[in-house]
């Protein structure tokens, strides 16, 4: 396909409409436009399985789905099936749903290494609550998070850390402070530099690497020794690494832990989970100070509730993990292969766990290049692979897998001729895609 095989009209209207009504022109802004090849930003009508179509009547093969959420695929039957039990009795009540209880039996029996959760609605509200656990416990102020990571939460304590600090008061900048992944020396030295201020250390226990030898159960050693609280970020390691997550995987234990993503297949909800005399602070049978500890409204809406139950129990009952694990491997390897057929193996470059792939566009240095980026996805776009990302989901099929090698290949010709050429932007068709943090729009 060229581009001018794929014409968005229909696409392109809607998302004039979207920038009129909506700050971004979307609810997330790693879905913006600005994500996107100008003009080939397709705005979705539905999904099936692993395949999505566009506003145009367009099909893609679909990577990343709904940022790593859905993972079992799209309208997923089993989770589609608990919903839809659900709706005839009510989504929200003055009391306590019996759900709520039977879907934090069932969470506490996938996630064994946590002994109390709450459920929330996004992953933002529960890491800002693990850091208001972790302050009250403490009495500490500070908060360490890894710098390495890109996103933890949209409250003060993380974006004011960030390009988009706009709106943050200074004095809140400052009771944050970083450390750089896979060192236990730096960090150290920074729980040395500010003795008895960091309330906690909070991190993705992975992500596009795996943990150095030691590492996790090197911080474990350290929360202890220094009095702070260690928080595993598990949004994106929670069922992709194993159903335990991360700390299941890996075998070390943390604090608390937040989960979200996997864990409803789309449907809107997150968890705090962790040591039961951490979470009984924000809960009624304690004498100290009460913390206010994710009091949400639509929280424990029953929907929700009952696709995270259905999530876990497929994840559980069919090898889920392992499957995406096997899937990821496949696609590695095929784009791999296809990457150094053309020749930019140096600069198509997959990384990460296969159950968690993200790829890497470099230019003729070797450097991140947002202009070869944006190559890559206009002829992924027009070869019908939608993957801001390379994240797979367990509805993909062999055939799907095919598609989107031949897909690469063709793309990795034309990011040869670009290299060649020693510039990409005849080949670009508009604007080059953009960071999501960056300072000006």
């Amino acid at each position: 396909m060229t581009t001018e095989e794929l014409p968005l009209p229909r696409s392109r209207r809607a998302n004039e409409r979207l920038h009129a009504l909506i700050p971004g022109g979307a609810h997330t802004y790693a879905k913006g436009d600005d994500q996107y090849p100008e003009h080939l930003a397709p705005v979705i009508s539905h999904g099936q399985g692993a395949h999505v179509w566009d506003v145009d009547g367009n099909r893609y093969v679909e990577y990343g789905s709904g940022l790593r959420s859905v993972s079992l695929g799209h309208a997923h039957p089993r989770v589609t099936e608990a919903v839809r039990r659900e709706l005839d009795r009510g989504a929200n009540f003055v009391r306590p749903s019996i759900l709520e209880v039977e879907a934090a039996e069932r969470f506490l029996a996938t996630v064994p290494t946590a002994e109390m959760v709450k459920f929330a609605k996004n992953g933002s509200d529960a890491t800002t609550a693990a850091v208001r656990l972790a302050r009250a416990a403490t009495g500490r102020t500070r908060v360490a998070l890894c710098a390495d990571h890109p996103f933890f939460s949209t409250d003060d304590w993380f974006i004011g850390t960030t390009p988009m600090s706009a709106g943050i008061p200074s004095a809140t900048d400052g009771l944050t402070v970083t450390f750089p992944y896979g060192d236990l020396a730096a960090t150290e030295e920074l729980l040395d530099r500010h003795p008895g201020e960091i309330a906690c250390l909070i991190l993705e226990p992975a992500t596009h690497t795996e943990p150095p030898a030691g590492y996790l159960a090197g911080l474990r050693d350290l929360a202890d020794r220094h009095g702070c609280v260690l928080v595993f970020d598990e949004m994106i390691t929670g069922f992709r690494w194993s159903e335990a997550g991360a700390q299941g995987l890996y075998g070390v234990t943390p604090d608390l832990s937040t989960f979200g993503k996997a864990l409803g297949n789309g449907f809107a909800v997150s968890a705090l989970a962790g040591r039961r005399d951490l979470m009984e602070l924000g809960g009624l049978r304690h004498s100290a100070d009460r913390v206010f500890l994710l009091s949400t409204t639509h929280g424990a809406e029953t929907h929700s509730l009952a696709a995270a139950m259905a999530v876990q129990t497929t994840y559980t009952e069919e090898g889920v993990t392992a499957r995406l694990h096997a899937l990821g491997t496949r696609l590695a390897a095929g784009v791999r292969e296809a990457a150094a057929a053309a020749g930019v193996a140096d600069h198509l470059v997959v990384r990460g766990r296969p159950s968690n792939l993200v790829f890497a566009t470099l230019d003729d240095l070797g450097q991140p290049s947002q202009e070869y980026r944006t190559l890559f996805l206009r002829h992924l776009l027009t070869g019908g692979v939608l993957a801001p990302s390379f994240v797979v989901s367990s509805a993909l099929t062999d055939g799907d897998i095919d598609h989107t090698v031949d897909v690469v290949a063709q793309a990795c010709a034309v990011y040869r001729k670009a290299l060649d050429a020693g510039d990409p932007t005849p080949w670009l068709a508009g604007r080059p895609v953009k960071p999501v943090f960056r300072r000006r729009a």
